[in-house]
């Protein structure tokens, strides 16, 4: 049983695509979101939260780059960054001593729309050869190793809204068993297109709100919707002895993972927050934890009108009541928006964050309280607290759970 942490972290979003950047912007609560652009965009949907300044020339050749679709632009970009960041490229490992398992929720909607219109206009003959590897969900992780060398366990999860918390849970546990020493791991998610934006809208998950300001309002009783991020963020995992031979510098500890499924519904979560709460509870006991010592909890909360209602139940029946009602939470899509199949791993950083800087992050937007969602949910102005312990939560489509649990790197 060993000691994972995080040594390095790329993110690519639309509040930043620096750690110091992003961070100063989740702390002020200041969002990303803004009118849509750039896309023929035929729904009521009106803002999301796009990066229009992305150049992946900055990471990658242009050929490369060619044949790579947006998200996995995305997810190589960080990844460099995270190992630019950790201060080591691991080539005094076996190669198959390191992982990478990084995934998409949805993969490579660019690719798919763009071919779909080429195929209908002018034939079959149109369609590249390229075009299955770069649409696969799994070629952000296959870009990775090759751009990489590294050769350990490599795969992509897909789990919806709940694919990057998957990702580095289960990479933690790769590291923690022994099975690598160190691991590249999150997600990355390009699916603010025209199919993509009808599809979320005309099944009413997103909100038609056109004020930047009060469209993401995790909470509120008048959220409508969530708002459609893009980006990636990429951690690196790694073994805390190696880590600490190598004097790296450690953001944060992970030592439990939990994952559930609702057996509930196709989108809606569980009413009764019961495999939710599960998640969490197997996070912290993994840890060795009781539920008396998380001092924050970065909810999935996506600004719908039944996520927030249900992960309310679901953090009282996780925490119990008395101690639900004295532990911070916060959703910082009114920040990022929901990034999707990225959202996890970029949650994930903000706890690193948090239980390193001492900072509880706002939920940003808040206004009109709603009496179902009556948890301290940090509105609007960052907090700071000694906090040692902080869940991660993400809830994904088809009711699959994931909870990361992150605790103050000590000695």
């Amino acid at each position: 049983m060993r000691r994972v942490v995080i040594t390095g972290a790329g993110t690519i979003t639309s509040v930043g695509s620096d750690i110091p950047t992003f961070w100063d912007n989740i702390v002020a609560g200041r969002t990303g979101i803004k009118p849509i652009t750039g896309i023929d965009n035929q729904t009521p949907v009106k803002v999301a939260a796009q990066i229009p300044d992305f150049d992946p020339t900055r990471w990658l050749e242009k050929k490369e780059a060619k044949r790579m679709d947006r998200y996995c632009q995305f997810a190589v970009a960080a990844a460099l960054e995270a190992l630019k960041d950790c201060g080591t490229d691991f080539k005094d490992l076996d190669p198959y001593r390191v992982g990478v398992i990084v995934g998409s929720g949805i993969g490579g909607m660019h690719t798919f729309e763009e071919t779909c219109k080429a195929y209908h206009e002018k034939g079959a003959k149109k369609v590249s050869v390229f075009f299955i590897p770069t649409m696969i969900s799994n070629m952000a992780a296959g870009n990775i190793s090759i751009k990489t060398g590294f050769k350990g366990v490599n795969f992509a999860p897909v789990t919806a809204c709940a694919t990057s918390s998957h990702a580095v849970g289960e990479a933690f546990r790769n590291i923690k068993y022994g099975v690598v020493d160190a691991c590249v791991t999150g997600g990355a998610e390009a699916a603010i297109t025209p199919m993509a934006l009808a599809g979320f809208n005309n099944m009413g998950a997103l909100t038609d709100a056109e004020d930047p300001l009060r469209a993401s309002i995790p909470f509120d009783a008048e959220r409508s919707g969530f708002v459609m991020g893009e980006g990636g963020t990429i951690l690196i995992l790694e073994e805390l002895e190696h880590a600490r031979a190598r004097g790296a510098h450690i953001y944060a500890e992970i030592v439990g993972y939990g994952a559930t499924g609702d057996a509930y519904h196709i989108t809606s979560p569980a009413p009764d927050g019961e495999a939710a709460s599960k998640a969490m509870q197997l996070s912290f006991e993994e840890a060795g934890l009781t539920a008396e010592d998380v001092d924050y909890i970065n909810v999935h909360g996506t600004s719908t009108p039944l996520n927030e209602r249900y992960e309310t139940i679901a953090v009282k029946k996780a925490l119990g009541e008395d101690k639900a009602y004295r532990t911070p939470v916060s959703s910082t899509k009114g920040v990022t928006g929901h990034m999707l199949g990225a959202a996890g791993a970029t949650e994930a950083l903000v706890c690193a964050l948090a239980l390193e800087k001492g900072i509880i992050p706002p939920t940003a937007g808040y206004k009109v309280p709603d009496p179902e969602c009556d948890l301290d949910c940090v509105p609007n102005i960052a907090r700071e607290a000694d906090i040692r312990v902080a869940l991660s939560n993400s809830l994904g489509f088809g009711g699959q759970n994931a909870t990361l649990c992150l605790k103050k790197y000590e000695e």
